[in-house]
């Protein structure tokens, strides 16, 4: 098979990688331009050390993309770890077009964070889609799906790197098998299940101690390690990541306490009060520092986070 690869980062390698150990060739590379003294995309200089061809494209609309594409006379597009919107004119140059891989259960969770929602939202089941890009987002047709289960303990970095990354290299390998042998059964996208949510970021990514401490608990895991569930404490950004939720079981153990309080700490961390029950954080970090366990975090038992606005 020969191939032409869109893609970046670990995941973009990975794929590559794959397709290369069982003899596929790969043509071309198509990558995101890098910004100066930037450190180079895991993929982009993976090809380069294989003497492939790499085409930096900020836009696959553009001409010299396309022209570039229909040069190497490929098979099949992969599109492995897409930000970008690539359009029906590149898509459908290779003589089998293109599929892509998307990190959700199509036509749930559509859109950019589409790791971080489920496990915010605490479901208990996820997966991957291989389909075929159209011109809307994550909404093309679905050749293949594979499901995986969300622990109650799983962060979007186990969910993503111990589940949907391998088992998303294998399935693109084999979808790339179905498609150029003519043996793929695509579906629609059924529209009534459909959901699209955008990025996490700060104003998502923010902690409400009033909330349930199962709700706070799902956020902190679903943004570990990016981009970390924040709150406040002495005028500063406090972001969280590893922690534990603990449920309270008696009044008793939250008598006097108020949302967002330290109840407790010790060499390993700090407990929060939530409501119905605690969080205990393991690893944190202040503003734009490095991560640290938290119990050198300095955090005393009775101060309250969350109640200084944010910091300008």
């Amino acid at each position: 098979m020969r191939i032409a690869l869109i893609g970046q980062q670990a995941f973009g390698k990975a794929v590559l990688d794959a397709f290369l150990a069982r003899g596929d060739t790969v043509a071309g590379v198509f990558v995101v331009p890098e910004a100066a003294g930037a450190k180079p995309d895991p993929l982009a200089a993976a090809a380069r050390d294989r003497k492939l061809p790499v085409f930096p494209t900020a836009s696959y609309g553009a001409a010299e993309a396309i022209a570039a594409l229909r040069g190497l006379d490929v098979d099949l597009g992969i599109m492995a770890y897409v930000l970008q919107f690539v359009p029906q004119a590149f898509c459908r140059v290779p003589r089998h077009g293109t599929i892509q891989f998307h990190p959700s259960l199509l036509p749930a969770h559509r859109g950019p964070s589409s790791i971080n929602w489920p496990v915010i939202l605490g479901r208990t089941r996820t997966g991957l889609t291989i389909f075929r890009p159209v011109d809307r987002l994550d909404e093309g047709p679905v050749i293949l799906q594979k499901e995986v289960a969300i622990g109650p303990d799983d962060t979007v970095a186990t969910l993503y790197f111990d589940k949907i990354f391998p088992l998303g290299v294998a399935a693109l390998l084999e979808a790339a098998d179905l498609v150029v042998s003519g043996k793929a059964q695509q579906r629609a996208q059924d529209e009534s299940e459909a959901s699209y949510e955008g990025w996490v970021r700060e104003a998502e990514s923010r902690i409400n101690w009033a909330s349930s401490v199962d709700i706070v608990y799902n956020l902190i895991r679903g943004c570990n390690p990016a981009p970390g569930a924040w709150t406040t404490h002495g005028g500063r950004l406090l972001h969280l990541f590893e922690s534990r939720k603990i449920a309270a079981r008696s009044f008793a153990q939250v008598k006097g306490l108020t949302p967002g309080q330290i109840a407790a700490t010790s060499d390993q961390g700090f407990t929060v009060h939530a409501q119905g029950g605690f969080i205990e954080v393991l690893r944190c970090r202040f503003d734009d520092g490095k991560k640290i366990p938290a119990g050198e975090a300095g955090i005393a038992v009775g101060s309250v986070l969350g109640e200084q606005p944010r910091p300008v």
